[in-house]
């Protein structure tokens, strides 16, 4: 698995950031001996499917330093560790329901050393802090992310540029999805930041709160 691959996207990275997403395909394929954490039809497309589509909202938008950011049924820490590796000055909350993947996030967590992310075993609806943005990567549709982030989304701290809102990768034909918010939804094809087949179709939609 090929991680040059981030590299050419994100030529910028420091040697630490190159070095701790060199570790991701190691950590991910022996947890993924033990638990089924990805797909196991998909785990060899690990950079591609899972890290490089995680980080095309680092081409959507830049965190500023301290920007609190919830992933939201983070599974694997899928888009929540690359994110915290590409902005190491933002904080980042992975959330999920299943105890035996944070287990794994966790590990990874150790292991690359992030000092920005912290995970919690729970779902959303249990949550009472704030966070600037909320990001998913499919796990939920977007009614259901908008009824959670009512509560949960900063709406007073705004610095990034864009109003704080849920951030989702998404797939596929949107249009039932987002018929609630289809005027205030933004989307972007990540096809547009990632010149690979496997984008086709695949999204970055944004929606401020």
């Amino acid at each position: 698995m090929n991680v040059e691959l981030i590299y050419k996207f994100f030529p910028s990275l420091t040697d630490r950031q190159k070095e701790q997403f060199s570790l991701l395909p190691s950590l991910y394929l022996d947890w993924n001996s033990k638990i089924n954490v990805i797909s196991r039809k998909d785990v060899d497309n690990l950079v591609c499917n899972h890290i490089l589509h995680s980080l095309a909202i680092a081409k959507f938008i830049s965190f500023k330093p301290d920007t609190t950011i919830l992933d939201i049924g983070t599974g694997g820490g899928f888009p929540g560790i690359p994110l915290a590796i590409i902005f190491p000055e933002a904080n980042f909350t992975l959330i999920d329901s299943i105890g035996k993947k944070l287990k794994v996030v966790d590990d990874v967590i150790l292991k690359t050393g992030l000092e920005n992310v912290k995970t919690i075993h729970t779902r959303a609806e249990n949550l009472n802090d704030k966070y600037q943005f909320i990001i998913s990567r499919g796990a939920l549709s977007m009614d259901i992310l908008r009824g959670l982030a009512q509560k949960l989304i900063d709406r007073k701290n705004q610095k990034n540029g864009i109003p704080n809102g849920i951030i989702a990768l998404k797939g596929g034909s949107l249009d039932a999805e987002l018929r609630n918010v289809k005027n205030i939804a933004v989307q972007e094809d990540i096809l547009e930041y990632f010149d690979l087949p496997f984008f086709d179709s695949k999204k970055v939609v944004f929606l401020p709160l």
